[in-house]
């Protein structure tokens, strides 16, 4: 089932989320669902907070690129990413394993048609719980772990308009306003 997605100016985009205690056949549907509306808006990730649930838990689905390649090591042993599509993480937790960040335009389907440069460290390893609750390292680079960061971001209330540096983010600063305005008043409409 498709669901709503949650536009900037809506107060459940900057909501830390709750972890999740429960693994049962309904977040088993929130994923199945949440899938649906990523792929719907084209996206390659959307997290919980993006369909109006402040919660711990996020899908991912990147692409392979032959031209970007990108690692996964996922609890001690090497695989392709493309195993792992889709994924869903429950209650991630991210540790930067390299200082050197790198800057890479990224857009939000909760911000459509805005996009900015934001600069993430270039690999990464999340802890994670699975759709059953098993819990598993992944450690990764490139676009896979620019998009974990980014929906994790997402998962504790932090957009990625507020990782931009300011001079980039002065490019894009009245298209956010006016989004912000007509989220809002949208919002009004609705109570």
């Amino acid at each position: 089932m498709l669901l709503n997605l949650s536009m900037y100016g809506d107060p459940v985009l900057h909501k830390k989320g709750d972890l999740i205690k429960e693994f049962s056949s309904n977040l088993n549907e929130l994923y199945q669902d949440m899938l649906e509306t990523m792929y719907k808006e084209e996206g390659i990730g959307l997290a919980a907070q993006q369909v109006g649930k402040a919660i711990q838990f996020c899908v991912v689905d990147v692409p392979t690129h032959p031209e970007y390649p990108i690692m996964a090591n996922m609890d001690g042993k090497d695989l392709s990413p493309q195993l792992l599509m889709p994924m869903c993480l429950a209650n991630p937790q991210i540790e930067f394993l390299s200082d050197e960040e790198y800057y890479y335009e990224e857009g939000c389907l909760s911000f459509p048609n805005i996009k900015g440069d934001v600069a993430r460290p270039e690999i990464i390893l999340v802890n994670y719980q699975d759709l059953d609750g098993n819990y598993h390292s992944l450690k990764c680079d490139g676009l896979l772990a620019r998009c974990i960061q980014h929906e994790v971001d997402h998962l504790n209330g932090i957009l990625f308009t507020e990782r931009m540096d300011k001079d980039d983010f002065a490019k894009i600063k009245a298209d956010v306003k006016e989004l912000r305005k007509n989220t809002q008043s949208t919002l009004k409409k609705k109570n």
